[in-house]
């Protein structure tokens, strides 16, 4: 009996000191924390805080001085934004080479950077090119005076890359939406800041008779009339052209700016 009590309290003593050991088989202090595993694995990349960006300058309650909004003589002057589109551009071209007029282009530098072709056609036929942004941010003329000169900037490059030399006087900023500081960055970098007289909202989708009637109904002498040949379906524009064109060339005649 004695011996049986002696292995009893043998087995009693090992059975205490192994629930007290760690997981290294070290013997914990009696009322020592246990260790506890975590359940959240560490970030390979620590989060670092972007700064927030700088809030966007406010629109002035109406459009500022110095915007080129006639020809300055009796003709008018025919615009088409948001292109080059390699659907619509061509066959604007085409109208505009069978009626013998010339127009002015404002090109999107992305589009330029996609169909150089159509950029070299658009001067090898006489027209004109105006920047409209690269991407036609709507917002540009609002954000900070680096991130604009960079903008318009990078358009020029393309359009140069497009078709070297060739003369880019004019910036149209992205739905009229000008500030002062918009005006002064693309004088600074040669550029006048070029809007419109007539706008018929083509880029609505009115039907071809509607845009007809909107600029018959607008147009005076030096008018500057808003077209697009990009940035959607331009069917309606397109079907549009030939009687609006012939009909300003009647009224005024048509003209390149100047």
């Amino acid at each position: 009996m004695r011996a049986r009590a002696f292995l009893a309290s043998i087995l009693a003593v090992a059975l205490v000191l192994s629930g007290c050991a760690g997981p290294d088989h070290t013997i914990a202090p009696a009322g020592a924390p246990q260790p506890v595993e975590s359940t959240t694995a560490p970030s390979p990349h620590p989060t670092v805080a972007k700064p927030p960006k700088p809030p966007l300058r406010p629109l002035p309650a109406k459009l500022p001085a110095g915007l080129r909004r006639n020809s300055g003589v009796r003709p008018v002057v025919l615009t088409f934004d948001d292109g080059p589109n390699p659907t619509w551009t061509p066959k604007v071209l085409d109208q505009l080479r069978a009626a013998k007029v010339t127009a002015t282009f404002c090109v999107v530098g992305r589009e330029v950077q996609r169909h150089p072709e159509l950029v070299r056609r658009i001067v090898r036929e006489g027209h004109q090119l105006c920047n409209h942004s690269w991407r036609h941010d709507l917002d540009l003329a609002r954000r900070p005076v680096k991130e604009m000169k960079a903008d318009l900037e990078r358009t020029n490059k393309a359009i140069q890359a497009a078709a070297p030399g060739a003369k880019v006087s004019f910036y149209r900023q992205p739905g009229g939406r000008w500030t002062p500081e918009v005006l002064a960055v693309a004088k600074d970098l040669g550029m006048r800041p070029l809007h419109w007289s007539v706008d018929p909202q083509d880029w609505d989708k009115p039907n071809a008779a509607t845009i007809g009637k909107r600029i018959h109904t607008a147009a005076r002498p030096g008018a500057i009339v808003l077209l697009h040949d990009g940035g959607g379906d331009r069917a309606e524009t397109l079907a549009a052209c030939p009687h609006l064109i012939a009909d300003l060339k009647k009224r005024f005649g048509i003209t390149k700016l100047r």
